[in-house]
């Protein structure tokens, strides 16, 4: 197993005429296998949330502060291991690392819903969501050191976000399946079992479809083949580095990086304590039923599709791949959501529906954004860590206490004190994405 994780050598190079034929068909296969690799991972990470209701009714004895800890812990141990697994997926086979990481955290997932007698304890609970973040952090760093080899730094914006959007068919279609399965099994831990099933499905097509680097397929590297250099390009970005020079020279004295990372913080405290608790406020706090918190998580997930797309467009084109202005831009106007969905209290539907969608629509960008971002701040054979490093912030500091800390505030100032914290977060991303105006790619 070791031996398949280690990075694919390189081949003997392929004829001139043969290159761009070998590179166009490559890029499109490289890209798919990607896509629905990365959209399998939210296929089997965020089903507690969807099936938290449930499980309240269904064990009483818990509180929502305490299974607020799962998802806690999965977004901490998530968060942790986006950094580690992000430096370990620099010296990787992208291809092995990223489907055995699926692999795992589908087996996990399973257990939730064939188990029954996983729900008599609140540790293994907890546990066992933190060993799939573990397992979920497999995911982005793979795709993000494979985008740097095959997409040069001109044409990344566009193809970020399109890739990005796999985060909304993984995590839309997260609630379709289970909302069916729901309904064709009769139980709510067809949450868990038959997206489950899926997501291991989908890990045997990231091994027949992905692939290491262009050399690895006896092509060039892609600055040489599109001509597109970043200015401090030199043969030094082909070597793969050591952990030390990774870390010491091109991550933690890096303070553009430290500065995109905070601010990944608080735009991922605002998505989750979003979507974590879309079925939970809707229902418990508004009386609408599974179905409907259903679907709101749905248009949730669908609306960031058009919005990221349209967020990597503006940063290429408009501001020329510079991609502050970009996340400055899509979080005000999501702070502008945050505020009809704030303020419609117990109005109607339809108004909390238009809410979300905004609220989807700009604040995937974002999120894609710095992650891009981090992408060209680095040489690419550091590009796994430094998104794993702006992934760390994101989840430890901001996914994790958008689980049981939203739960707190909920229980403590109610839902406005929930959306108030959101807003400030809203600003603060704001500030921090500021600092790196002008900050050209490495």
């Amino acid at each position: 197993m070791i031996s398949l994780l280690k990075p694919a050598p390189a081949t003997a190079p392929l004829s001139v005429d043969l290159i761009d034929p070998h590179y166009r068909r490559l890029r499109w296969q490289v890209f798919a296998g990607i896509f629905v690799g990365y959209a399998g991972f939210y296929l089997v990470r965020n089903n507690f949330s969807l099936a938290l209701p449930a499980i309240l009714k269904a064990h009483p004895e818990f509180t929502k502060v305490q299974l607020g800890w799962a998802m806690t812990g999965l977004s901490v141990a998530y968060g942790i291991s986006k950094f580690v697994m992000g430096s370990v997926s620099d010296r990787s086979n992208p291809r092995w690392f990223m489907a055995l990481g699926l692999l795992l955290s589908s087996a996990i997932t399973l257990a939730f819903g064939v188990v029954p007698g996983l729900y008599g304890s609140l540790a293994l609970i907890v546990t066992l969501q933190a060993l799939n973040g573990w397992c979920n952090g497999m995911g982005w760093p793979p795709c993000g050191k494979t985008m740097v080899h095959w997409w040069s730094t001109q044409e990344r914006g566009k193809i970020v976000a399109a890739w990005n959007v796999a985060h909304n068919v993984g995590g839309a279609l997260v609630a379709v399946f289970a909302t069916w399965a729901v309904v064709r099994f009769g139980h709510w831990g067809a949450t868990f079992y038959f997206n489950a099933a899926i997501a291991a499905g989908l890990a045997g097509l990231i091994l027949l479809l992905l692939r290491d680097t262009p050399q690895s397929c006896g092509l060039p590297p892609i600055e040489e083949y599109k001509k597109d250099y970043p200015p401090n390009y030199s043969a030094e970005h082909e070597r793969t580095f050591t952990f030390k020079e990774i870390f010491m020279s091109h991550v933690l004295n890096n303070k553009f990086l430290w500065a995109i990372a905070i601010a990944n913080a608080f735009v991922y405290f605002v998505r989750y304590g979003v979507v974590n608790w879309i079925p939970t406020y809707l229902q418990t706090a508004k009386g609408f039923n599974f179905k409907e918190s259903g679907w709101a998580w749905t248009a949730f997930e669908l609306a960031g599709i058009p919005g990221t797309l349209l967020c990597g467009w503006i940063s290429d084109r408009v501001f020329k791949a510079r991609r502050a202005p970009a996340t400055i831009l899509f979080m005000g106007l999501t702070l502008a959501g945050l505020v009809v969905y704030g303020l419609n209290g117990r109005g109607p539907y339809w108004i909390d529906m238009a809410a979300l969608i905004a609220i989807g629509f700009f604040i995937y960008g974002p999120i894609m954004m710095i992650g891009l971002h981090a992408l060209d701040l680095v040489p690419k054979k550091a590009a796994g860590t430094a998104a794993g490093f702006t992934g760390f912030f994101g989840y430890f500091l901001g996914s994790a206490p958008s689980g049981a800390g939203v739960g707190w505030i909920a229980d403590t100032w109610g839902w406005n004190g929930v959306f108030g914290t959101m807003m400030v977060c809203c600003l603060l991303t704001m500030v921090f994405s500021a600092m790196t105006l002008g900050r050209k790619p490495t």
